[in-house]
């Protein structure tokens, strides 16, 4: 049997791919490790590849109610918001790629000036706490983020790549819009909704600004900002000459938290993985 001889783009592709993919690797799996690393291995020897499982980190993390009731709060942030946002971008993004005349243009314009221009956070606190009254409330960190602009329009071209034939068969048929949106142009754009409701979900998941500015109930705060109260508290610690002595695991913690931020959202990227790579082509070619 004859052997397939390389070629040299195929060895460097896989070589560039290799390294690439250590690059990544390598810095995450010393956060894990260090996470798990006792504080004074880490002040002595430095990282390490393998570490002797001290759970100091994480006992102080999961002790009391604060991070548990920070998951819960990040989960229903991340799952609300993503799912509100999905649908006013998809309804959007529908709009603007039919052409609707006196409706599509409008739109577009709308859409297009938050890429170029703020309001502001003044005018934003002011609109979220005196007129809609959503302080302390999830909302008031979900809907400042409801609609990014640029994923409207990178779903525009994906709804406008779709065969247009399908859709006169539909009229012809007798549908509107309506139903051509939900039982023909959704089906059919599975992958770019799975890549824009990823982006949405990284987005709430990570997003702690909105929650310090509209959120003082501590039982309410999101675990992107109880990670980043608990970061600061521990550095301003750490600097105190007369707390060093009693100064949590500082390196440690700090490992720990940014494991345990990242673990959840990262497990969501295997279940879009499969659409991840066919939705951004579809949305990257101008339709």
């Amino acid at each position: 049997m004859s052997t397939r001889k390389l070629e040299p783009f195929t060895v460097v592709s896989v070589i560039g791919v290799s390294l690439a993919v250590l690059a990544c690797a390598v810095p995450f799996w010393m956060i894990i490790s260090g996470s798990f690393t006792s504080e004074t291995q880490l002040a002595t020897t430095g990282y390490s590849f393998f570490p002797d499982f001290d759970f100091t980190a994480y006992k102080m993390i999961f002790t009391g109610p604060a991070v548990l009731n920070a998951y819960v709060a990040s989960l229903f942030i991340t799952f609300v918001g993503t799912a509100l946002s999905l649908a006013v971008t998809s309804g959007l993004s529908w709009v603007i790629a039919r052409r609707v005349p006196g409706i599509s243009r409008p739109l577009t314009i709308y859409s297009y000036l938050p890429m170029l221009f703020s309001g502001g956070l003044v005018p934003l606190y002011l609109l979220v706490t005196q007129y809609l009254h959503l302080q302390n409330s999830y909302f008031a960190v979900i809907l400042p983020l409801l609609v990014m602009p640029f994923l409207v329009f990178v779903q525009v071209s994906a709804f406008r790549q779709l065969p247009e034939s399908i859709f006169e068969s539909a009229k012809i048929d007798g549908a509107g819009e309506l139903r051509m949106f939900f039982t023909i142009a959704l089906p059919l754009s599975k992958p770019i909704l799975a890549v824009v409701g990823l982006f949405y979900a990284v987005h709430y998941w990570n997003d702690w600004f909105m929650a310090l500015l509209f959120i003082d109930d501590v039982h309410k705060f999101p675990l992107p900002l109880v990670l980043q109260n608990l970061i600061s508290n521990i550095s301003f610690t750490a600097m105190l000459p007369q707390l060093a002595e009693a100064a949590t695991p500082v390196y440690q913690l700090r490992l720990a938290l940014t494991t345990v931020a990242i673990g959840p959202i990262l497990l969501a990227y295997p279940f879009a993985q499969r659409y991840f790579v066919k939705g951004i082509t579809l949305g990257a070619t101008k339709g």
